[in-house]
């Protein structure tokens, strides 16, 4: 296969949107097993599948898109709606893409199978159906980031604190309102068929109602859940010089990051950078990646040393 071919099949699998899969790490990450070889591959192995899983369905979108995206500014330079990537060649990798993601879950475990097939079909129906529909629409990109939470769970065996889990719910509605505010201003309802059935003042609504939820459900997982048990380098240390510091609610230190980094996430929606694809705002925006950057070694750190 010719370099360009490969380039412009790469291209159209969106690898830059594969970020959204980490999230399948946080199980690990808040239940101090990030550091355990065996639960780090095996969620590595997740993340792949769930890579494939996503390009697939990325694919089956652009298929079935094709024609309100060569009329986008943006997503007419998709290697499909440009018309370089041949429709039979994009339908049949993204069969290829989903028969081997699913065949290769089954090896995981069976509930992590059953998430894969979950996400996957949740991904076509948004394709063929929920994308046309208002509310229906953010409700399918936010259930997919669960199920991404899910998968993590499915195959580690372990669970979620339910605050963060509620955490991420919002966070994605949050994420999935921005996106079709920004759409609906940008491009207005020539794109995209659910855009008919809003408004900018119920978006606003809907951007400010999941803000805020997401960022009480965060709080309250601070202050709420208590740290995984296990023997940190310096917990020795503070047991014998300062152990009235292990019964503090260190988590809660990490708010203000959360909630600077929804602050800043709305105010580059709102003036247009980038607001269509919420992967690129992560990781083009220097403040936000700062702020991120922050609270995941913040929280390495209270997890993994104090």
């Amino acid at each position: 296969m010719k370099k360009s071919n490969l380039l412009i099949i790469i291209q159209s699998l969106r690898p830059y949107q594969w970020i959204k899969n980490l999230i399948l790490f946080t199980s690990i990450i808040f239940n101090g097993k990030l550091f355990e070889g065996s639960y780090f591959l095996i969620t590595l192995a997740g993340f792949i599948i769930f890579c494939a899983l996503s390009s697939a369905s990325y694919l089956f979108n652009d298929i079935i898109d094709l024609r309100f995206d060569k009329l986008h500014p943006i997503k007419k330079m998709r290697p499909l709606a440009a018309g370089i990537l041949p429709l039979s060649k994009a339908a049949e990798i993204s069969f290829i893409l989903a028969f081997f993601g699913l065949i290769s879950s089954l090896f995981l475990s069976p509930g992590f199978f059953l998430i894969a097939v979950s996400f996957i079909t949740l991904h076509i129906l948004y394709s063929l159906f929920l994308k046309k529909h208002a509310i229906l629409d953010i409700l399918g990109i936010s259930f997919s980031f669960i199920l991404r939470a899910y998968a993590g769970e499915m195959i580690t065996s372990y669970h979620l604190p339910f605050w963060l889990f509620l955490t991420i719910l919002f966070v994605a509605l949050f994420v999935a309102s921005t996106k079709r505010h920004a759409e609906l201003l940008r491009e207005g309802t020539a794109t995209r068929p659910a855009l008919f059935q809003y408004r900018d003042k119920l978006l606003d609504s809907y951007t400010s109602m999941f803000g805020s939820a997401s960022i009480i459900a965060y709080s309250l997982f601070a202050f709420v859940e208590e740290p995984p048990q296990f023997n940190a380098p310096f917990k020795d240390f503070l047991i014998s010089f300062l152990p009235q510091a292990l019964s503090r609610k260190w988590m809660i230190i990490t708010i203000p990051f959360v909630l600077y980094g929804l602050m800043r996430y709305a105010q580059l929606s709102y003036k247009g950078t980038n607001a269509e694809q919420p992967e690129k705002i992560i990781t083009k925006d220097l403040p936000l990646i700062v702020s991120i950057l922050i609270w995941g070694l913040t929280i390495i750190v209270i997890l993994y040393i104090l």
